[in-house]
């Protein structure tokens, strides 16, 4: 038996997946993109409050991570259908490698 976390290394994803779209609410071909975040708006009261924080005298005021736990990320898919253009994110599994071929 295994009980641990599933660690895959590489895996391999086709351009164009035919699976359901919840809009089209059939199976309909997908293109598949790895989701990349967006850039972090500077005005938001977090970041706001975060660079009034850091301001000034008075040493760090949050931990600063020094080494990670994890060696691998979830990748997130984006899906894209090709009929109705309805973008949907699926969460992937760890791996440290994902090739989209």
């Amino acid at each position: 038996m295994f009980y641990g976390k599933l660690v895959v290394i590489q895996v391999n994803v086709p351009k164009e997946i035919r699976t359901y779209c919840p809009k089209c609410r059939k199976h309909q071909v997908h293109t598949v993109t790895l989701y990349k975040a967006g850039k972090r708006r500077a005005l938001a009261k977090g970041e706001r409050h975060h660079r009034r924080e850091k301001k000034g005298y008075g040493g760090q005021k949050y931990p600063l991570q020094r080494e990670f736990a994890k060696t691998t990320k979830k990748q997130t898919l984006k899906l894209k259908c090709k009929v109705c253009g309805y973008t949907r994110h699926v969460e992937g599994i760890r791996l440290r490698k994902l090739t989209i071929t």
